[in-house]
């Protein structure tokens, strides 16, 4: 089985649990995907298959590198690609839909987070800033970044402001809710990084647990 499927965040909504708990769920249309290629030990040094988003892509937006990739494979080009662990047997044309999961899996969502430009110090690291009242002249400022005598520049990696957002994040344990098979669709507890749209990845934890 291919422990992970490429999907795209259509966005939230709210379920109601078995309990009757009122649940915040992120909607995934997850696949289907396509096994674009499949890595061994013997020749690539790991196991693994590297799979494809379906969906539709100009033959303009297509390098001669990669139509010969997928010629190979004998699968139209494919946009987006990702590499998945996977146990038991898996082969090139084979397609992954969301049953690979079920209600109550543990899993990871990877996603781009969403860009916010540039951002001061207090939005990008949280710093506390000066005193709000009348006259401090310090509201919003870094204050020190460095000493003047020594060393006489401001070290690498000082905190201060500038592009925030727009970085690849990874949500470990969270919950599929719901497994809509019909409609390519997994519905996962809580929120997934990036905004509508934006392409994530869905795969098991491997320190979580399946569902029952």
């Amino acid at each position: 089985m291919i422990e992970g499927i490429i999907g795209k965040k259509v966005g939230m909504t709210q379920v109601f649990a078995e309990d009757g708990a009122l649940v915040p769920v992120t909607v995934i249309q997850a696949g289907p995907c396509l096994v674009v290629q499949k890595k061994t030990t013997e020749k690539d040094g790991y196991n693994a298959v590297q799979v494809g988003l379906v969906e539709k892509i100009s033959n303009r937006r297509i390098t001669g590198a990669q139509r010969g990739h997928f010629e190979k494979a004998g699968i139209a080009p494919l946009r987006t690609l990702a590499e998945f662990a996977y146990n038991g047997d898996a082969n090139v044309g084979d397609r992954i839909l969301v049953d690979i999961f079920k209600a109550g899996d543990s899993i990871d969502v990877v996603g781009q987070s969403k860009g916010k430009g540039f951002q001061g110090v207090m939005k990008r690291h949280n710093f506390s800033g000066g005193r709000a009242t009348h006259g401090s002249m310090f509201h919003r400022a870094p204050g020190s970044i460095g000493a003047s005598a020594f060393p006489s520049r401001v070290m690498k990696g000082m905190r201060m402001g500038g592009r925030m957002g727009g970085d690849q994040v990874t949500v470990k344990n969270l919950r599929v809710a719901k497994i809509d098979a019909e409609n390519n669709l997994i519905y996962i507890r809580g929120a997934v990084p990036g905004g509508r749209n934006g392409l994530v990845i869905v795969r098991l934890a491997k320190s979580g647990k399946r569902g029952e």
